[in-house]
Formats: C-alpha cells, sequence, structure tokens
C-alpha cells in the first residue's frame, strides 16, 4: 500500500507541478559574481589573441596612435584621409600588409589611416593590348608570323592585386604562348579560312587561364596571317592558273551554248523561207549603220541556185577561126 501512494503521490506532485510551475529562483550575489569573472576572462583571452593574430600588439599600438595623431591634426589630416575613386575604379585597401576586411571600396569616397593604411586603385575598363608577332609552325610544315589583339577587363579587384603581380602583364605573356600553341595544331588552310573559330577557342582558353588571376579575357581578334614572299608567289601562281582554268571551262561552255542556239536558229530558218528573207535584210541594215567606205551587198544565194540549175550552152566543135595572111586581107571562103 505504501508503495501505492508513493506512486500516486508523485503523480499528483507532477501534476501539480504542470498546473503551477515554480518559478526559477535568481542566482545569488556570489553566483552571479563567479559567472561575471568566468565569461569575462574568456572574452578577454579571445580579444587578446585576435589582436595577437590580426595585427599583434605592436600594430595596434601603431593603429592607436595613427587615430591620435589623425584627431589632434584635425582638419588637415582629413584631406590626407580622405580618397575618392571613379565610377569605373575600385580601391584595395592594405593595413600594416594586411588585406582590409569588406573587399574593394568604391566607387565614391573611402577612408584611409594614412600612417599604415596603404591602397591601390584598379581600373575596371575593358582594357586591350597587341600580341606581337608570332613565328609560328603550322601542322603542315610552314613558317607563317601571326599577330591578334586581346580584349579584357578586371572581374575582381581584390584577387587581381593578391593573386598577381601584373594582371595585364601576364595575361599578355599567357595569350602569346596560347596563341602558338593553337595556331601549331591547324594547318595553313585552317588558319586562313577559320580565323573566327581560332579566335573563340584562344578567348576561352585564356578565359580560364586567368579566372584565378580576377581577369575576364572578353574577346580575342587574329588580325594578320603573314606568309614568305616565295610561298606567296607560288600560291598566287596557283591562283591565277585556277582562274585561266575556270576562264577556259567558261568559254567553252558558252561557245557550247552559241553552238546549239545557231543550230536551232538554222533549223528554224531552214523550216521558213520568210526567215532567212528577213534575215537577209537584217544583215543589209547592220552593214549600212557601220562607217564603212566600202558596202557589200550579198548576192541572195536563192538566184545563184536558179542560175547554176540552168544548162550550160553547146559549143560546136567544128568551128574554125579566121586566119590573117601577112599584108592582105583576110579572106573569106
Amino acid at each position: 500500500m505504501s508503495r501505492k501512494r508513493s506512486i500516486r503521490e508523485r503523480m499528483a506532485e507532477m501534476a501539480d507541478s504542470r498546473r503551477n510551475p515554480k518559478k526559477p529562483t535568481p542566482p545569488s550575489i556570489f553566483e552571479a559574481a563567479q559567472l561575471i569573472g568566468k565569461f569575462s576572462g574568456q572574452r578577454i583571452d579571445l580579444l587578446s589573441a585576435n589582436i595577437q593574430n590580426e595585427f599583434g600588439v605592436c600594430g595596434w599600438i601603431l593603429t592607436i596612435l595613427s587615430y591620435l595623431l589623425i584627431f589632434f591634426t584635425l582638419p588637415i589630416s582629413a584631406c590626407m584621409c580622405i580618397k575618392v575613386v571613379q565610377e569605373y575604379e575600385r580601391a584595395v585597401i592594405f593595413r600594416l600588409g594586411r588585406l582590409m576586411p569588406g573587399g574593394a571600396k568604391g566607387p565614391g569616397i573611402f577612408f584611409i589611416v594614412p600612417c599604415i593604411d596603404t591602397y591601390r586603385k584598379v581600373d575596371l575598363r575593358v582594357l586591350s593590348f597587341e600580341v606581337p608577332p608570332q613565328e609560328i609552325l603550322s601542322k603542315d610544315s610552314v613558317t607563317v608570323a601571326v599577330d591578334a589583339v586581346v580584349y579584357f577587363r578586371i572581374s575582381n579587384a581584390t584577387i587581381s592585386v593578391t593573386n598577381v603581380e601584373d594582371a595585364a602583364r601576364s595575361t599578355k605573356l599567357l595569350a602569346q604562348t596560347t596563341l602558338r600553341n593553337i595556331l601549331g595544331t591547324k594547318t595553313l588552310a585552317e588558319m586562313l579560312s577559320d580565323r573566327e573559330a581560332i579566335s573563340h577557342q584562344m578567348q576561352t582558353t585564356l578565359d580560364e587561364a586567368t579566372e584565378p588571376w580576377g581577369v575576364k579575357v572578353e574577346r580575342v581578334e587574329v588580325k594578320d596571317v603573314r606568309l614568305p614572299v616565295q610561298l606567296q608567289r607560288a600560291m598566287a601562281a596557283e591562283a591565277e592558273a585556277a582562274r585561266e582554268a575556270r576562264a577556259k571551262v567558261i568559254v567553252a561552255e558558252g561557245e557550247q551554248k552559241a553552238s546549239r542556239a545557231l543550230k536551232e536558229a538554222a533549223e528554224v530558218i531552214a523550216e521558213s523561207p520568210s526567215a532567212l528573207q528577213l534575215r537577209y535584210l537584217q544583215t543589209l541594215n547592220s552593214i549600212s549603220a557601220e562607217k564603212n567606205s566600202t558596202i557589200i551587198f550579198p548576192f541572195p544565194i536563192d538566184l545563184l541556185s536558179a542560175f547554176l540549175q540552168r544548162t550550160p550552152p553547146k559549143v560546136d566543135n567544128n568551128f574554125a577561126f579566121p586566119t590573117h595572111k601577112a599584108g592582105g586581107i583576110p579572106s573569106s571562103s
């Protein structure tokens, strides 16, 4: 029974505690002091660790002295602390050699501490440079000189300053090697005909290679492909021979078509005698239009045929021509 009562009592106590929850008792003054001391000590330790890890004790001392110097030299120091960057620029700030958090500043006004801060402006506009002519051996063993133009811009000012010394110069050198590597796998015919594909391939390769530098390659254009003089002469002779062959083919095709037309015209004229008379009159008209002193009138063929069809006159073989005697009158017998 005692055990059952204890269980019932416990269940009643739990129900009472749910109905009437007890308010938490505030800690005593002694307990509060212990907690404050514990947390404040940890906070001071964390702050000191952050100071030592970020700038160090000397760095924070220099920072405090710089702020004091700025405060005591106002408003002259304000001219040195206030900087302005344009809309197309960004400023990367370093404090005691460390990159300031928050990324690049700008556009507009930003503040620096002259004694401990340094900054570097980065132009975000599209820049361009020319790749010097590169002597390249093509896939079909032809030496050519190729130059190009590269258009790029800085996509991340912070990375372009911290990851590479000179982004523009590094991109230019990389463009030279990329141009040689890509064109070395192409034939001369592909270089001359597929410039757009070569430019696109070069732009993709450069863009992937310069992404860790904060550089975005916008466009690449192949300017000129210079061939050796002897090769130019050989290609010119080959092109001239090809043109002459095409011209001969065109002339032969024209003569073939003209002969077919003349054949058809002759058949039409043969079927219609009136067409022949019209052609005869047209020929006379064209002859008279020319400025010639001598005009030739062709004799109609039909008239000649009439004379040719007549039989020739018979000749008497017994006919004798009269003879003349010297010093006398011809006699008639």
